[in-house]
């Protein structure tokens, strides 16, 4: 299969440059192990490989040694002793580029463990976004808009229909040649493995893959909405009864050690009004394809289905936003207050330059995005958090092109990194 170039390509070789180890972590079949392929001299993968796992055991220093940049491909199957193998290895040559560790599960703290820094980067590493599958045009960069750059008007080649169909593909490498039918069966699969066999593996307490199932469908439910656990708790109910609150908690912490549940966090700034912010997450599966396999929703149910289509549309907006934004180090969180007003998504960098975004699927909703991000710009205290660099309505809709009211409307089907 030929490689794709990704976006993180970048950042791990940027990362090579500055620290003795880069840990890549995503969920399982985003194509990590592929792009550490690319950057890495010699590999080692120790989920198919009984003889170096023995050798680990035995002594760290035999899977370890290598030509560099060396590859130690799911190298949480024994956590403490390659961590701490790397480290000191690191320490002793003393130059960067040693090793690349990917991972599709985040271990447990363990306190033999060093903290690693100033020996390993981490980098996250996600599903496809549109512009790396080829289907988004990335003639709006999402870098430019931080910059303060305008945007270039144009016409996306994406319908809503096409829209929905990579909703139910996704953005998983190896689904990318499929078709929609296939695609959707590989996702379904996805998520009956982690229910029956990822979690169980994850942890030593007994996971029901039942009620995990029950709860995955409860979160596809509430994609792109806030994380209220009593109502997934009531969401989880079923033959065998209701899940205590702390269980759905338990289950939450696991998927989220899975990277199969990445929340998207509220955005605190200082505000000119009285409003209270809130601070609850908002909900998204790692790809927004699982969400629609869990409502066993295929593009002609969501076209059908408006509400839910435009809440799985947000929620891959937000997955290629996320994939944008780490290349210059910003996060994506979302902004709602005690009057109600909700933005979808606000980018921030690291510098503290960040830009509001509303999230649309079609047209007609333009209008009421573009004013909720004129009230939000309204609200916020300029000489304690600055003024955003951009308000734009992301759609999935066909032109790009800048309002009077100067709030920009991008076509996702045009936007890049």
């Amino acid at each position: 299969m030929r490689y794709i170039d990704r976006i993180a390509d970048e950042m791990v070789a940027q990362r090579l440059r500055s620290a003795g180890a880069v840990l890549i972590e995503g969920p399982r079949a985003c194509g990590k192990t592929s792009t550490a392929r690319q950057h890495a001299a010699s590999a080692v993968y120790l989920q198919n490989d009984d003889a170096a796992r023995q050798a680990l055991e035995i002594d760290p220093a035999l899977i370890l040694a290598g030509d560099t940049p060396r590859l130690i491909d799911e190298w949480q199957l024994d956590a403490t002793r390659v961590w701490n193998g790397v480290r000191a290895v690191v320490d002793d040559r003393g130059v960067p580029g040693q090793f690349l560790l990917t991972g599709s599960a985040v271990p447990d703290d363990d306190a033999r463990r060093h903290t690693g820094v100033g020996r390993y980067a981490r980098i996250a590493m996600r599903p496809m976004s549109l512009a790396e599958s080829g289907e988004s045009s990335g003639e709006v960069s999402l870098g430019n808009l931080m910059d303060g750059g305008a945007v270039t008007p144009g016409r996306s080649g994406l319908t809503v229909p096409d829209l929905a169909r990579l909703v139910v593909r996704g953005g998983w490498p190896l689904h990318l040649g499929m078709d929609e039918r296939d695609a959707a069966r590989a996702s379904s699969d996805y998520l009956t493995s982690v229910a029956t066999d990822d979690l169980g593996r994850l942890d030593s307490a007994r996971r029901d893959p039942a009620r995990a199932e029950r709860l995955l469908h409860g979160l596809a439910r509430n994609t792109a909405m806030e994380l209220v656990v009593d109502r997934l708790t009531r969401e989880v109910d079923g033959p065998d009864g209701a899940l205590a609150r702390t269980t759905v908690y338990d289950y939450l912490v696991d998927l989220r050690r899975l990277l199969v549940l990445e929340e998207q966090p509220a955005w605190t700034p200082h505000l000119r009004s009285r409003a209270r912010l809130r601070s609850r997450p908002r909900v998204h599966l790692a790809d927004p394809s699982l969400a629609a396999a869990a409502l066993r929703a295929d593009a002609g149910r969501l076209l059908a289905d408006l509400n839910t289509f435009g809440l799985l549309f947000e929620s891959m907006v937000v997955r290629d936003l996320r994939v944008y934004s780490d290349v210059m180090d910003a996060r994506v969180a979302h902004y709602r207050d005690s009057d109600n007003l909700e933005i979808d998504a606000v980018v921030q960098r690291r510098d503290g330059v960040f830009g509001a975004f509303e999230v649309k699927l079609g047209a007609g909703q333009v209008d009421a995005a573009a004013a909720a991000l004129l009230r939000f710009a309204a609200k916020i205290d300029a000489d304690r958090t600055g003024t955003p660099v951009v308000l734009a309505v992301i759609t999935g809709s066909e032109y790009a092109y800048t309002r009077p009211d100067g709030v920009a409307v991008v076509p996702l089907g045009m936007l890049g990194p």
